[in-house]
């Protein structure tokens, strides 16, 4: 971060910390926000990285917050958790510094989950962590240790209580009736609950709310404008039955979007609370996926789920250390900035502001022998590039022409993560039309008809084409629970293929599989393997085929994939 970016950002932290914010009228793309949370708006977007934190007495039993009440950890033994929780080693301080290290701007910490268990001294309810052997304020602990290290402080709350007798639904999963519920008079309980969480631990960065479930349009409207009737300045996310001020993209990367803010919220392994050796994200998943989020113009809730004694897990805390170290290297190309306007795709993403845009490239053409390193082909910009400087090392080389720019750089040179080049151009760079990078892969699979046994939730998002795209920001998922799956495409003619790139979005899932082609009377397995990972490279026959099958006869969860190519043997 350049000096004056960097104090920008503390001065106005600052002042939302200490005071709450005002209007910023010269903000053009905060233009149409209520005017008391403009200025607060603006430094979030420039903020682009913060840590969510998911905790409670679950994590005694290593399950899933919220979810596994009345599943995996039965009814009258979760809801007794809290009498057994006395995390002696928890420090608000700690927790923070944490965060800070990561080079994380805010913190947002789950006050009340699903599960309707509650981290605050509340007075609604005895059911909170006052009564437990701990008997500490959490929120009010964590709450001062970000206003002491100047990191921004907000509060995640469930609209839904599967705990409470007034809300309609209960465990598990908010699929059974209660007898006598009363929304009306659950909704006085929240509205009580939300309003000390504002007085008490406020000026709040955000109140973030998540599944409305029974809530509608009406009664998250009369919600959103209660919280902001005690602060108008505050921010709200889309999950009260209302707009609110962004969109929360849930485990996956949002798409392109600079009119409408967004944040994805992502786990650093697997589960949003702790569960012992939990798969937990490589250091390049963890920065490119926020440098695919900030190249599509949106910020990264990053999710760690605290141990039963306090900690954050070690290990959690060395990956974000590390996306830190990354971050006090090149955070100029992150904070503050906007997305684009070279959209994020395979190649990698980038971003802009003032007259610098940054260009984060994941991935290479291969080189061709013996001409050697082939250019990334980048499409015009419409500005004139005025010079160019590599800050990952090596000395890249840009060619504008008017078809586009190139980009050459020795494969010794290129960064495993992500190579970082910094072009300044004639003009503000915000000003260049988004435009998408197209690349084609040599996949003989691309943009042909798939489909497979399983889809999340019948989602179109997560549909089986989603792996033939040529995009590693879209992927083929199944639902939770599912071990076993499989991913078929038809190539609409027979080819000769001989080997397969297969990326898997959660590595270490896959645990046995076959790849499997058709010929014409029954399945035939050309290689069989265990683990997959996020980069397989697999050489099989060759072999002729139309149709080809990723058969996932193990999984330990449900099996997604980033990308499934097929093409012919090198020789």
């Amino acid at each position: 971060m350049n000096r004056r970016a960097g104090r920008s950002l503390k001065s106005t932290l600052a002042v939302l910390i200490l005071a709450g914010a005002t209007a910023d009228p010269d903000a053009t793309w905060a233009a149409e926000q209520p005017p008391a949370n403009a200025q607060r708006l603006q430094w979030w977007r420039e903020a682009r990285f913060g840590m969510f934190i998911h905790w409670g007495p679950v994590s005694l039993k290593g399950t899933e917050i919220g979810w596994s009440r009345g599943a995996e950890v039965p009814i009258e033994e979760y809801d007794n958790l809290y009498r057994q929780f006395n995390p002696v080693q928890f420090n608000a301080e700690g927790w923070v510094k944490v965060a800070k290290d990561a080079g994380m701007r805010y913190v947002i910490f789950t006050t009340k989950h699903h599960d309707g268990f509650c981290m605050f001294d509340t007075k609604q309810t005895d059911y909170n962590v006052m009564h437990t052997p701990l008997g500490r304020d959490v929120v009010k602990e964590l709450a001062a240790a970000c206003r002491q290290q100047q990191v921004a402080f907000g509060t995640y709350y469930s609209v839904c209580d599967w705990h409470h007798p007034d809300f309609p639904h209960g465990s598990p999963g908010g699929r059974t009736l209660k007898p006598k519920p009363d929304l009306d008079r659950y909704e006085q309980y929240l509205r009580g609950q939300v309003k000390e969480l504002i007085v008490n631990y406020g000026p709040l960065l955000t109140l973030w709310f998540d599944v409305a479930q029974d809530f509608d349009a009406q009664r998250g409207k009369g919600v959103v404008d209660f919280v902001r009737s005690l602060q108008p300045d505050i921010l709200v996310n889309n999950r009260c039955a209302n707009p609110g001020d962004h969109d929360t993209p849930e485990q996956e990367v949002g798409g392109f979007n600079r009119e409408r803010p967004w944040e994805t919220c992502m786990t650093i392994c697997r589960q949003w609370a702790w569960k012992p050796d939990d798969q937990m994200k490589s250091l390049k998943q963890c920065i490119q996926t926020l440098l695919h989020v900030v190249g599509g113009d949106g910020n990264l809730l990053l999710n760690v789920g605290p141990m039963p004694d306090g900690r954050i897990e070690p290990r959690q805390v060395e990956r974000l250390k590390q996306m830190g170290g990354w971050l006090a290297k090149y955070g100029d190309a992150v904070y503050g900035t906007r997305g684009g306007p070279l959209k994020p795709g395979r190649w990698g993403a980038s971003t802009c502001k003032g007259d610098r845009v940054y260009l984060f490239v994941m991935s290479w053409p291969p080189d061709q022998p013996p001409v050697g390193a082939r250019p990334l082909q980048l499409p015009a910009i419409g500005r004139r590039i005025l010079s160019a400087r590599t800050l990952s090392g090596g000395n890249a080389v840009v060619e504008q022409t008017k078809g586009g720019v190139a980009v050459r750089l020795r494969e010794a040179d290129r960064d495993e993560i992500a190579t970082v080049i910094e072009l300044t151009v004639d003009g503000n760079a915000y000003d260049i039309k988004p435009v998408a990078v197209v690349h084609r892969s040599p996949s003989v699979a691309f943009g042909k008809q798939a489909k497979a046994s399983n889809v999340f939730q019948n989602q179109p998002a997560h549909g089986p084409e989603m792996a033939f795209d040529d995009d590693p920001t879209t992927r083929w998922a199944t639902d939770a629970g599912t071990h076993s799956a499989w991913l078929e495409v038809d190539l609409g003619a027979p080819q000769r293929v001989g080997r397969a790139a297969i990326s898997e979005a959660y590595p270490g899932r896959v645990q046995a599989y076959e790849l499997q082609y058709h010929d014409g009377k029954s399945w035939k397995t050309v290689h069989a393997g265990k683990t997959l990972g996020e980069d397989a490279r697999i050489e099989f026959g060759p072999v002729t085929a139309q149709r080809v099958r990723l058969q996932i006869s193990e999984a330990t969860e449900g099996p997604t994939i980033w990308e499934f190519q097929l093409l012919p043997r090198t020789q």
